[in-house]
């Protein structure tokens, strides 16, 4: 069972929206598996897009927070607050079967929604994490490991996957939401900041600083101590690029950039990255390693609103008007043609 890490360092990169894309599309062509998807943003925005868009995934997003026990992370978090060393066993009461909510998304896709009560519980996860054994930081650290287990014993099925929406700051659920995964797919924006972003991942993860000698995240050093795996890089995937050329010209220099840190993390530590597809050997060069981690998913503009707002993924999304929070909102075919064949292409990698 494959467990993918959907996660920048920054906010603002498309992460939620491809976090529902993906999910959506990778359960359409795979009709026959139960998709998962944990969302451990406290924004909730994955969830909401999932549940039914800005309107109607609110409104279920707040019957489910108003349940005792919450139906969302945040229930599932606090059972582990009061279990901190002992898995409950209790994850697979927090699962959301999406169809029966929004019947715009696959029938295959379930949801641990999101919640923004992890804020408020941040510190009394982290405070789990120095009492106790000695290796208490550890065994926290697999709490959403114990939570996707508890649902694939249910299920009776170790083949699904499994994708994680993060929150953008290096928080401690962000940091038990990259223990858990062995996958990542790292989305950015094309601007000088996503390329900070994109330094910061590399740093805080895997201890790739520019600077020898930098101090290195107490995570990775953790990680390393306690022999928790990391994530490897699965992809990098440019989000809403613009296709104006004076626009994609700049916007493609940045995507360069960005693609020259991480190709100098491969020539130094090849380790870091997931080999995909399966048998495939390693990128002979740089053409050859941005056709197996990079990709472009191309702005569809209010076809991507429309898209989020209503809870339709882009792949089932139709041309023509669409009621918007009480607005009649076009939606060309040429925007749908510009983002759908991306998101299936990018889709079709992920194994």
């Amino acid at each position: 069972m494959a467990i993918y890490a959907i996660w920048n360092n920054k906010g603002g990169v498309g992460k939620s929206y491809l976090a529902f894309q993906i999910a959506c599309e990778y359960a359409r062509i795979h009709p026959n598996e139960k998709i998962l998807v944990v969302d451990l943003c406290p924004q909730a925005n994955a969830s909401g897009m999932l549940l039914g868009g800005m309107d109607a995934g609110e409104r279920a997003l707040d019957r489910l927070s108003n349940r005792s026990p919450r139906t969302t992370i945040a229930g599932y978090i606090e059972d582990r607050i009061r279990s901190p060393y002992v898995s409950p066993n209790t994850g697979s009461t927090y699962v959301v079967r999406v169809s029966q909510v929004n019947g715009e998304v696959p029938s295959n896709v379930y949801l641990v929604p999101g919640d923004e009560q992890l804020e408020i519980q941040s510190s009394r996860v982290l405070g789990a994490t120095a009492p106790g054994p000695t290796d208490a930081w550890r065994i926290v650290h697999t709490w959403i490991s114990d939570l996707i287990e508890d649902i694939q014993r249910i299920w009776n099925q170790d083949s699904a996957a499994v994708f994680i929406d993060c929150n953008p700051s290096f928080s401690i659920y962000t940091e038990l939401a990259l223990s858990a995964s062995d996958r990542l797919i790292i989305p950015f924006s094309a601007d000088g900041s996503s390329k900070r972003a994109v330094r910061a991942v590399l740093a805080l993860l895997y201890g790739v600083t520019r600077t020898p000698g930098s101090q290195q995240s107490q995570f990775y050093l953790n990680s390393q101590q306690f022999r928790l795996p990391i994530p490897k890089i699965y992809c990098y995937a440019g989000n809403r690029l613009t296709q104006y050329i004076r626009s994609a010209q700049a916007f493609r220099t940045v995507v360069h950039e960005i693609g020259d840190e991480i190709w100098a993390v491969w020539q130094t530590n090849p380790n870091l990255f997931h080999i995909h597809p399966t048998g495939s050997g390693s990128p002979a060069g740089r053409s050859a390693f941005n056709r197996m981690f990079q990709f472009e998913i191309v702005d569809a503009n209010t076809a991507s609103v429309v898209s989020s707002s209503l809870g339709i993924p882009i792949v089932r999304l139709t041309a023509g008007y669409h009621d918007v929070a009480g607005r009649r909102v076009m939606v060309n075919q040429s925007q749908l043609d510009n983002q759908q064949p991306n998101i299936q292409q990018l889709v079709a990698a992920i194994e």
